[in-house]
């Protein structure tokens, strides 16, 4: 069978599963989970695909809600990847639900195609991409080490082959001062919370004085109890991003200055820890990408001339170690962001749902070609190890 054929095939399973898929996607859409407590939605996802005929192991690659299924045999071997996890407060707004049907159903549609190719094809479950690195962790276990590609789709407000994503780490900053009372002995006190302002107020500073594309925001998670106590502890999240991993460890450097001077300032005692795994910078492997594209034809959707979308994903960490593709896919109007209750309520609509299918159909689509033509794997590979 040529690959239009195949093409076709995985097309017509993915097309019978919809139904299957769409009330998968509205499941886990419907009982969000934080990182690495994704206990429903990544038990869903393994039955789903032990009914499609998947071996499936879970727990995996050191995560209790990571899992791993695998159909064929030998190389090429190509990865999807699935994300479940969802955001605190305001459920799947960043549509992982999407991600994960999406995945699940573009492996149900390459396992009728499988014994017509060479190679064989991987499904990783990832948990806790808001903030937890999963796929840190299960690079770190050796979940990548035979592959050849990896892939995924990102639900969005528009259709893109890759987003700007940036290196990121998140640094937890904690201030220990002195208690005392605000009005009756202010001088006995050492106060937390003025360390905390200082550092906040530094960094802001710094804001103004380095590149564009770099990024540094956070919050103050703890500024006292009550305002007639002077407060005896403070504490903040920021992240920290840049270009690549090389200039992140430079503004990295500068931001534990501020967080510094507030200590130096006040008196207070300061300790920072890190909050999860760094991310690395995406490297968007642009033959595979390329795949993709001429692929958005056949499910009747073309690219956006829209802008860059700013971001970072433990995706990044996986395209430094494999071919990788991270694409944009439409499922809301292009003025919604990621990350918004208003985005969550697509992510769980009809748009959504037209998501789930037409990104299955291109992952099982671009993973087809991949197969199917061994110039275009050199091409990739040669791209990837040249970093172009």
């Amino acid at each position: 069978m040529d690959r239009s054929g195949l093409k076709e095939k995985a097309c017509a399973r993915i097309d019978k599963e919809a139904s299957a898929l769409v009330a998968l996607s509205r499941r886990i859409h419907g009982s969000p989970e934080l990182r690495f407590e994704e206990h429903q939605a990544s038990t869903w996802l393994v039955e789903y695909l032990r009914e499609c005929g998947f071996d499936v192991e879970k727990p995996a690659f050191g995560l209790s809600t990571a899992f791993v299924a695998t159909k064929g045999s030998g190389r090429p071997r190509v990865a999807l990847l699935c994300e479940y996890d969802a955001l605190p407060e305001i459920g799947h707004a960043c549509g992982h639900n999407v991600i994960a049907a999406a995945g699940a159903g573009a492996a149900s549609g390459l396992i009728e195609i499988l014994d017509s190719v060479e190679g064989s094809v991987r499904i990783l479950g990832t948990p806790a991409e808001e903030g937890g690195g999963g796929k840190v962790i299960m690079a770190r276990h050796g979940a990548f080490e035979d592959v050849d590609v990896a892939m995924m789709v990102h639900p969005s407000g528009v259709d893109m082959l890759e987003i700007d994503a940036l290196a990121i780490t998140a640094l937890e900053v904690e201030y220990r001062g002195v208690a005392a009372h605000a009005a009756a002995a202010p001088h006995h006190g050492v106060n937390a919370l003025d360390a905390m302002v200082s550092a906040y107020n530094a960094i802001s500073q710094l804001r103004q004085h380095i590149p564009s594309t770099q990024r540094v925001h956070g919050i103050i998670t703890d500024g006292g109890q009550a305002p007639n106590i002077v407060p005896e502890r403070a504490a903040g999240t920021f992240y920290v991003r840049a270009r690549s991993r090389a200039e992140l460890e430079v503004l990295e450097k500068r931001v534990h200055d501020c967080f510094r001077a507030g200590a130096i300032a006040t008196g207070a005692k300061m300790s920072v820890a890190k909050d999860g795994e760094d991310y690395d910078e995406l490297r968007t492997n642009a033959p595979l990408a390329a795949l993709y594209e001429a692929n958005l034809e056949a499910v009747g959707r073309q690219l956006s001339e829209a802008g860059k979308i700013t971001g970072s994903t433990d995706m990044g960490n996986v395209s430094q170690l494999v071919p990788s593709i991270h694409p944009m896919l439409q499922i809301a109007p292009p003025d919604v962001p990621l990350h918004t209750t208003e985005f969550c309520r697509f992510a769980g609509s009809e748009s959504g749902d037209r998501g789930v299918v037409d990104g299955a159909k291109l992952l099982a689509m671009t993973a087809i070609d991949y197969y199917s033509d061994a110039a275009l794997r050199d091409a990739v590979r040669v791209a990837f190890e040249t970093r172009s």
